[in-house]
């Protein structure tokens, strides 16, 4: 982008989350959407690194032939096939298919945080395979082998095509939905209901007492995540404000349509994981697990909920915690803590 010599200073009226180039991206300054500066900044509060967590007792319980069941090891291993694909999915999504079409110079800082923490995502997933001394052949490609996962990271992959191509704009009624389309999917699904049910899985482990150095690397990674959750909420939100023609009625159903369609891809995925149950856990219970926490994407976005149901697993609501999504920043300042202060 070329830079205007002498140009008058920026208008914060010009400053829209896409389609604001008029306002120069590369001036931080005036601020208009404050919310993504609180959110780097938070974010930046939380940093960690995998190997800050140590490993020794997983590294015991991996090895022990009684401690894990085959069914147990079976669902772990599953569990850390699908998250070190869908990190790595995440990260290409925001470097690749959104952060060049962003114009708002705050949402952009937090964007490259949120990238970078899928990063130390990714680390952590080949800090636990590493020491507990796993087939990294077979977690890693796991998505190749397994339909459940496949099925999962195809249905994201797909709406990712026509926005990583390198001619893609925004700025017409088309492209703009379809960017939008993208961030729902992305947020709603990749990250508000595909990672939330992996993750109750793993809470399911440290309740037992097992695999605990595991699990508190992904509540340190749900932290994470709950954050960029809420941020693509509020993304989406903005765009909703900031552009109400492209959020019609057409388009509202045919996101409701693919979150019932990720419900139904998640439940299948469950089945993988528990084909026998672990942990008074199964299948058809994270079934409507899987439909409330499909209601609360919803809702968040103006929706209509589509299930009605109950939290199944009451336990899930203190480890996953769903209430403070609503009320982040009420909450920050105990609960967004640094490394080796993690206080839920």
């Amino acid at each position: 982008m070329p830079i205007k010599k002498n140009a008058p200073t920026v208008d914060i009226n010009k400053r829209r989350a896409i389609n604001g180039e008029d306002a120069d991206v590369i001036q931080l300054y005036p601020m208009k959407h404050a919310w993504a500066w609180q959110y780097y900044n938070a974010a930046n509060a939380n940093h960690w690194l995998p190997t800050e967590i140590s490993m020794q007792l997983d590294i015991e319980q991996w090895k022990s032939k009684t401690i894990l069941t085959q069914d147990e090891r079976h669902a772990f291993e599953t569990v850390l096939g699908f998250f070190t694909t869908a990190d790595s999915i995440a990260a290409n999504n925001i470097v690749i298919a959104t952060y060049r079409h962003i114009t708002s110079p705050e949402i952009r800082m937090y964007l490259l945080r949120q990238a970078y923490e899928e990063a130390i995502h990714t680390h952590a997933y080949q800090y636990i395979v590493e020491s507990l001394a796993m087939d990294e052949s077979k977690i890693f490609n796991m998505y190749r082998e397994r339909d459940a996962i496949y099925n999962k990271a195809s249905f994201i992959l797909n709406f990712n095509e026509g926005i990583f191509n390198k001619d893609f704009q925004t700025g017409t009624f088309e492209n703009d939905q379809r960017f939008l389309e993208n961030m729902c999917v992305f947020s709603l699904i990749m990250e508000g209901i595909f990672f939330y049910s992996s993750f109750a899985v793993v809470f399911g482990f440290q309740r037992q007492h097992k695999l605990t150095g595991s699990a508190e690397q992904i509540q340190y990674i749900m932290r994470d995540e709950s954050m960029h959750l809420n941020f693509g909420c509020q993304l989406i939100n903005t765009i909703r404000e900031e552009q109400p023609e492209l959020w019609t009625k057409e388009f509202q159903d045919k996101i409701i349509g693919y979150i019932r369609e990720a419900a139904r891809l998640e439940y299948t995925y469950a089945q993988e994981v528990f084909p026998s149950g672990i942990f008074g856990m199964n299948a058809q219970g994270f079934r409507q697990y899987i439909e409330h926490i499909a209601d609360r994407r919803l809702e968040r976005v103006g929706l209509p909920v589509q299930f009605g149901v109950t939290n199944p697993f009451p336990w899930m609501s203190e480890a996953i915690d769903l209430p403070k999504e609503k009320n982040f920043f009420e909450t920050r300042v105990t609960e967004y803590k640094t490394g080796g202060a993690l206080n839920w």
